[in-house]
């Protein structure tokens, strides 16, 4: 026969680990909303091209030098675009690991970002 605890009843590690999960939780939520709105910028070709995004990787800017724009060639330009852009975009994945592995404290917690 097993033994049956009582509805209320909770070790207190699993109550402390519960506290201590909400508070990552509610850290995490704070974060995502910071690092939303925090722009991250990053150039290609010399400073020709130069694009921010924000922490959830949205283009907010895109800045071309008019020297860097020539009409018989558009892949380079369209490379240099893309270059920036991904950069920026690396720029803040990076950060928002770094900003969540020290809210959970060094745990791997696969599928947060």
């Amino acid at each position: 026969m097993k033994a049956r605890l009582p509805q209320e009843y909770t070790p207190k590690g699993s109550a402390n680990m519960m506290k201590q999960l909400q508070k990552m939780q509610t850290d995490m939520s704070a974060l995502n909303e910071e690092l939303a709105v925090k722009q991250y910028t990053a150039s290609s070709g010399g400073s020709m091209v130069e694009a921010t995004v924000t922490g959830d990787k949205m283009l907010v800017s895109l800045d071309i030098k008019p020297e860097v724009v020539d009409p018989d060639d558009i892949e380079m330009l369209t490379d240099l675009v893309v270059a920036a852009i991904r950069q920026a975009q690396d720029m803040a994945e990076v950060d928002a690991e770094n900003q969540m592995s020290q809210i959970a404290g060094g745990v791997d917690l696969p599928g947060l970002f």
